[in-house]
């Protein structure tokens, strides 16, 4: 395309493809040049045409309007007009007609290609390991890749078709990678393909998942081996210079949600809630399963977080219903709801924010539980008010401080935490080694709240009575190691759409808030959480489903890196997003994300400067589920009853349906969020440094138009690797 300001009578035409990242290319001015899959922008004096094949995505059309923008501006100084073609539509439309009269008049267009002969090269890519020797590439034979054919003192080039990595192990010289790269473009130039190639470069310790997926077994942990070997002696070295070498004080956890909103607790009994009091809702049990409710108001806008929680020996029945009954209760309420589901165990920080204390006992309160319980004769572990019971004593700050009851053994102990022992009427604090002074803070005003006007022995650890090892059954091995938070993960994001029942998941790389768009439902992956970002116009229909699309990515990640399928899972409506989904983007709270229609008609409104129409939409996503999505879960009720409960119906396909779930990367989509761009928007969880880098993808040389998307299918849990 020419600079900025450039005059021409020339007509030019652009064919446009890609969804989240417009991939254009120039091609003749003809008729032949158009087909029914992709979008094409003819640009003449005085009018830019869009025309957009019939089967083409409106996300690819609305990503074809940036091109129109960029053309309007610099090609004709942001005065022309702007015509919308679609086609197959002729009656009625002049700008149609005028359209088919640059190409001397209208004619049908061929037939595109099946997809499965488009596809067919794609699916099935070859791929090609080398070592990189003095810039020689040296062929290593091997149909089943795996991690331990990689040597750290070595750089390897591995050739999958549509891209191409190199990976440089943790020990080779900075000159021996500048001479991989080198390679690296030699190799793309021999092989003739630097238009459409893409190729990411990394070093040993930030490899993509893509990278990954190639390998037949890729640890899940890659232990820093040097880090570990020169920590102590880089403290050595400051102390023999004099230097009082301390550990640097953790950062103070992020406000992520306000709190002065109001907390309501419902328990969940046999497909019934129950409103719990003041003093109960501070109280949950890990044989119930609860929902709670968060109302807050920020930026004049009333939200409300619904939480799901499952406690470990919660009762099927219970789970079951938990996730309808939460959407029920969601969908009553005005403002801006957020459910999400989380598990005793894996709770993230805003589950424990949005309460000032709380305290996790064994046992519960439900019939269901007390039932089993009947039936199963054991009530081993359920806490009794004058018993005896282990407490661990936990916090973000001196305002939010939760006891969770642990097994009363003395393998339960760490030396990072704080505990309370309660032996009848008498009570121990223990102070790990490792705790700090904010932890002991912590633990004085939890021990007001659990047993207040009680006395209590402290005791630090090294130096306890026998009568407190007596208690916990006489004395054991237990962790004695620094509790270090893991480093947080820089946040990817993934488009996700239905083809024939299979779900099919392609990376958004470099993401931003347009790349949300109406018509798709987006995983934000976190990876301690999960978001499910649901347009107003997308093909998910209720709560329940979207939950449904995050146990299956789990599902997926579980065959990756061996994530939990309990790792808490958010669901956002367009529109109701709070500040905590926000904050992973550049937000611009000013854009009309609910204005009329798809994606494409927003843009092209806004483009043409028409002034925006809103729409009120229904955000609730009370519309039934017609869709049964290929993942085995549990039935839930269809909706809140407290007189009488209803049976439990099945909200999701049954694994038996056997359908696939895809994992779809795109080559094409550039780089990969790394922490100069993350660093701008997205916040970490526990600290406001940026994680770790992830591996650097770039384009050698320019090019145009890149290749198609690979995919990548699961079925029963099991990877079929490329």
């Amino acid at each position: 395309m020419e600079g900025p300001g450039h005059k021409s009578s020339r007509t030019m035409m652009f064919r446009c493809e890609g969804e989240h990242v417009a991939r254009v290319t120039e091609v003749p001015f003809s008729r032949s040049s158009l087909d029914h899959k992709g979008v094409f922008v003819v640009d003449t004096a005085s009018k830019i045409f869009i025309f957009s094949g019939c089967n083409s995505s409106m996300q690819t059309r609305a990503k074809a309007l940036d091109v129109v923008k960029h053309l309007k501006e610099n090609r004709h100084s942001g005065r022309c007009e702007i015509a919308s073609i679609e086609d197959g539509k002729l009656v009625g439309d002049s700008d149609a007609g005028e359209f088919w009269n640059l190409f001397g008049g209208y004619a049908p267009i061929p037939r595109d290609l099946p997809e499965a002969v488009r596809e067919e090269s794609m699916n099935m890519p070859s791929k090609k390991l080398f070592w990189i020797n003095k810039r020689i590439l040296v062929s290593m034979e091997s149909h089943l890749l795996d991690r331990e054919i990689l040597n750290s003192d070595r750089s390897y080039i591995l050739d999958c078709g549509t891209e191409i990595f190199l990976w440089m192990g943790m020990t080779t010289l900075v000159s021996e990678r500048k001479a991989s790269v080198t390679a690296l473009e030699d190799y793309v130039h021999s092989q003739g393909r630097s238009s459409n190639v893409r190729t990411v470069i990394m070093t040993e310790g930030h490899e993509t998942g893509d990278f990954k997926l190639h390998f037949q077994h890729w640890p899940k942990i890659v232990e820093m081996k040097l880090y570990d070997a020169g920590r102590e002696k880089v403290a050595a070295i400051f102390k023999h210079q004099g230097y009082d070498v301390t550990e640097i004080p953790e950062d103070k956890p992020q406000q992520l949600i306000t709190c002065n909103g109001s907390l309501k607790v419902w328990l969940v009994d046999r497909g019934c809630t129950t409103l719990l009091s003041t003093e109960e809702q501070e109280q949950l049990y890990t044989g119930d399963c609860y929902i709670i409710r968060y109302s807050y108001v920020e930026d004049g806008k009333d939200y409300h977080l619904f939480l799901a929680w499952s406690g470990k020996n919660s009762v099927k029945e219970d789970r079951v219903s938990t996730i309808s009954l939460m959407s029920s209760l969601a969908d009553s309420v005005k403002g801006h709801p957020v459910v999400a589901h989380v598990f005793e165990g894996r709770e993230p920080e805003l589950f424990f924010s949005v309460f000032k204390s709380l305290i996790i006992f064994k046992g519960g309160r439900s019939a269901a539980y007390k039932n089993h319980v009947l039936q199963k004769s054991d009530s081993n572990g359920c806490h009794q008010k004058d018993g005896v019971a282990l407490f661990r004593v936990q916090g973000l700050k001196h305002d939010c401080v939760q006891a969770i009851q642990v097994d009363l053994v003395a393998s339960s102990l760490n030396s990072s935490h704080c505990y309370i022992l309660q032996d009848g009427g008498s009570y121990f604090t223990w102070l790990g080694s490792l705790s700090s002074p904010s932890d002991h803070n912590i633990l004085d005003r939890m021990m007001n709240k659990l047993c207040p006007l009680k006395q209590s022995l402290l005791v630090r650890e090294g130096s306890e009575p026998e009568d407190f090892w007596k208690t916990l059954g006489g004395r054991s091995e237990y962790s004695k190691e620094k509790h270090v938070k893991s480093w947080p993960s820089d946040p990817h994001l993934y488009a996700c759409r239905f083809e024939q029942g299979l779900l099919k998941v392609k990376e958004v790389f470099s993401f931003c808030q347009d790349d949300l768009a109406t018509e798709e439902a987006l995983i934000l992956d976190c990876n301690d959480e999960i978001y499910i970002w649901v347009g107003l116009h997308s093909n998910v229909t209720s709560k329940e489903q979207a939950l449904d699309i995050g146990k299956m990515f789990l599902q997926d990640g579980i065959v990756l890196d061996r994530r939990s399928v309990e790792t808490p899972v958010y669901i956002i409506t367009e529109g109701d997003e709070p500040t905590f989904f926000t904050s992973f983007f550049n937000w611009d709270s000013s854009k009309q994300s609910s204005m009329v229609g798809n994606s494409f008609e927003r843009k092209l409104a806004l483009l043409k400067g028409l002034s925006p129409k809103l729409e009120t939409p229904d955000r609730s996503m009370r519309r039934p589920s017609t869709r049964r999505l290929g993942v085995s879960s549990e039935p839930t009720t269809p909706e809140h009853q407290q007189q009488q409960p209803t049976p439990a119906r099945r909200a999701f396909g049954s694994a038996s349906t056997g359908r696939l779930f895809a994992r779809d990367r795109s080559p094409a989509t550039g780089l990969s969020p790394s922490p100069s761009i993350m660093s701008q928007s997205p916040r970490s969880r526990s600290s406001s440094s940026t994680s770790t880098p992830t591996a650097v993808a770039r384009r050698l040389f320019p090019a145009s138009l890149h290749a198609s998307e690979a995919v990548h299918a699961f079925s029963n849990g099991t990877a079929r690797r490329r």
